[in-house]
């Protein structure tokens, strides 16, 4: 089954981790250097699908935690003992060193079950477009994500992105249009 909400979490460890445990999207934080970008992509986030925090124990998860508290209430919160979130034998903490167990037992407590949804924009639809490969690929693609609220996307994360925001083949085509029609005025 596939999680309704995205998970946010610190960094690309922690996103590996949680796929091994339970089928869900992730937003990274990159650690306590949150952004305005990343904030706007939480917010847009949590309107569409909603988000749970998950953190490391420490204090930078706190922080974090905090931060995007004070900048998009009302996200729901998921938490690991320090435990449960140490590493065997060492002093490393960290949502990447729980057992698999551990992080579903965590995520149970909030998460929804969303049924899967069958993506409505495919690869082909971005070669059709430009966004992938063109001479504007770069700019369009810089021009989609801002207006689609959805972070910056290289080629390889673009698709990811407009199915995780489940962006409509409508929204989609009326935004690249405008897009274009903007690049044909210019």
């Amino acid at each position: 089954m596939r999680m309704k909400e995205i998970i946010v979490v610190e960094g690309r460890d922690d996103t590996a981790k949680i796929k091994q445990a339970i089928d869900a999207d992730t937003i990274e934080t990159n650690g306590s250097a949150i952004n305005d970008d990343i904030l706007e992509q939480i917010r847009h986030a949590k309107q569409k699908r909603g988000v749970i925090i998950f953190t490391d124990p420490d204090y930078p998860g706190k922080r974090i935690r905090h931060i995007i508290d004070e900048a998009v209430p009302g996200c729901k919160h998921a938490f690991l003992t320090k435990n449960e979130a140490k590493q065997k034998h060492k002093k490393s903490l960290g949502i990447e060193h729980a057992t698999l167990d551990v992080i579903r037992q965590a995520l149970s407590q909030v998460y929804e079950i969303g049924h899967e949804i069958e993506p409505e924009i495919t690869k082909e639809m971005l070669y059709q477009y430009g966004l992938i490969g063109g001479k504007k690929a770069s700019s369009r693609r810089d021009a989609l994500t801002k207006e689609l609220r959805i972070g910056h996307a290289n080629g390889k994360q673009l698709l990811k992105r407009l199915q995780m925001f489940h962006i409509t083949k409508e929204q989609f085509d009326r935004v690249m249009n405008e897009i274009i029609q903007e690049e044909e005025d210019e």
